[in-house]
């Protein structure tokens, strides 16, 4: 996040302010997608660094990335059975059964 009292360089040069964006076609992200991105903010690493930590940091990001991602899949999981409850509670079963089958 850029503070509020942040001022562009004005020698005509910006630093990585680390900012990214990511778009997807006709769909929404997956939960592996939210996974890795979470986990390339939790875990980073030097191209510098010494090859065993390297490669240490690399195995703990994909445990990193496993975790998310199947936290993420429950949570969309008990998000939808929130949305079929408060269909078939509104006198939608039809539309909370289609809710129900995603």
């Amino acid at each position: 996040m850029i503070p509020l009292d942040f001022e562009f360089p004005t020698n005509g040069t910006i630093k990585d302010l680390g900012i990214q964006v990511h778009t997807t076609n006709n769909r929404g992200f997956t939960t592996e997608e939210h996974a890795i991105r979470c986990a390339e903010k939790i875990v980073s690493v030097s191209s510098e660094a010494h090859p065993a930590i390297r490669a240490q940091a690399h195995a703990f990001k994909s445990q990193v990335i496993r975790a998310v991602e199947q936290t993420l899949c429950e949570a969309v999981k008990s998000d939808r059975t929130t949305i079929y409850n408060a269909l078939n509670e509104a006198g939608y079963p039809e539309l909370a059964d289609l809710i129900r089958r995603l």
